[in-house]
């Protein structure tokens, strides 16, 4: 079914409310549309909650609602203040931050159960709703997400030539949240100091997370970076958005996946590059700790070490056969914790539970 959102928030509209303002507007055109189909009647509702409430619900239906919470927003420790290096944000984004929860707040009294989909997005929010969320991935599809033979190596329109090792990165968008300006620092001393190494990144030359408009200039913080400094772009390729295919087939013929984020949302391609038996380097930052045990089925280094990113990276690249049992843990960790056949009897349970109780 289809919903019509009639109004939202306006330029008169405060700028800490305007989040509010859309998610009730949503969440009223929701109502309305189930209102008008009385044929519908749930026995359980799910919904995730952020872009709109279910509690507009509970006046409909006297069923068992879930919630879905994905992220709990702060202003310390947390994205909001990572990047001390950059111009960070101001009182009245900050401000705006905190109330950007309200609706999921609304949504954590009513709801009678919830899940996030790690323990760490989980223990952002606040303490007292703990015992009411539990976390469970969302699944990721080990029959397609797996290691594959690359007997071509052209990808994205590229030929990679056989005598260079690979280095990957991968974001939705090219942005400081996913540390994009730190990569290109890594990738410009390693095509300094090798001969034998290319780079692959793929992603959009946009911001997907985050406010890097504030301090760009009106370009894209892939535009502003590139300004900053001089890259060997004939060895650091942009490969743009490519299918999900084609990005298995670039994590099966990675020697190295370089991943950074700030405290946020962990980003899936971790997940698929881990499943596709990828040798990870990553950040050392909260989220990404749960999931990459060091030295085990991956690396991590400080976000912001460039030294040591070079460092452990030409490690890796120089003795890969060395580093190869961490892709093949990863692989097993994936199957273990984090594949559908794993995550999917969860979510099953907790609809199951909810309904019964």
């Amino acid at each position: 079914m289809q919903y019509a959102v009639k109004g939202g928030a306006r330029d008169t509209t405060h700028f800490c409310s305007r989040t509010f303002e859309n998610q009730v507007w949503h969440s009223a055109a929701v109502l309305e549309a189930l209102r008008a189909r009385p044929d519908i009647q749930p026995d359980l509702i799910v919904g995730h909650s952020g872009f709109l409430s279910t509690v507009f619900l509970r006046e409909l239906y006297d069923v068992p609602q879930i919630n879905y919470f994905e992220y709990f927003y702060r202003t310390r420790n947390s994205d909001m203040d990572f990047r001390t290096d950059l111009p960070m944000c101001g009182p009245d984004e900050r401000v705006r931050t905190r109330v950007r929860n309200a609706g999921l707040l609304l949504d954590l009294e009513n709801c009678d159960a919830g899940y996030s989909p790690t323990k760490w997005q989980r223990s952002q929010l606040p303490s007292e709703f703990h015992p009411k969320v539990e976390p469970i991935f969302d699944g990721i599809d080990t029959s397609f997400w797996k290691p594959v033979e690359t007997k071509s190596r052209r990808i994205g329109g590229w030929d990679i030539p056989t005598d260079k090792r690979v280095v990957t990165y991968v974001s939705r968008g090219l942005e400081s949240m996913r540390g994009f300006d730190i990569f290109m620092k890594v990738a410009k001393r390693l095509c300094q100091e090798r001969s034998d190494v290319v780079f692959l990144v793929v992603g959009e030359d946009r911001v997907a997370y985050g406010g890097d408009h504030r301090f760009t200039g009106g370009k894209t913080f892939k535009q502003w970076l590139l300004q900053q400094d001089e890259y060997d772009l004939d060895r650091i390729l942009f490969l743009g958005r490519i299918p999900p295919s084609d990005l298995v087939r670039l994590f099966s013929l990675s020697d190295l996946h370089l991943f950074l984020t700030v405290p946020f949302v962990l980003s899936w391609s971790l997940f698929n590059a881990l499943a596709c038996g990828t040798t990870v380097l990553a950040s050392r930052t909260a989220p990404v700790e749960e999931l990459i045990d060091q030295e085990i089925n991956g690396l991590l280094t400080d976000f912001f070490d460039v030294d040591e990113w070079v460092r452990a990276a030409s490690e890796a690249l120089d003795a890969p056969t060395s580093f190869a049992h961490l892709g093949t843990n990863g692989v097993k960790k994936i199957h273990d914790l984090y594949s559908m056949k794993i995550c999917l009897p969860k979510m099953l349970d907790l609809y199951e539970r909810t309904v019964n109780q």
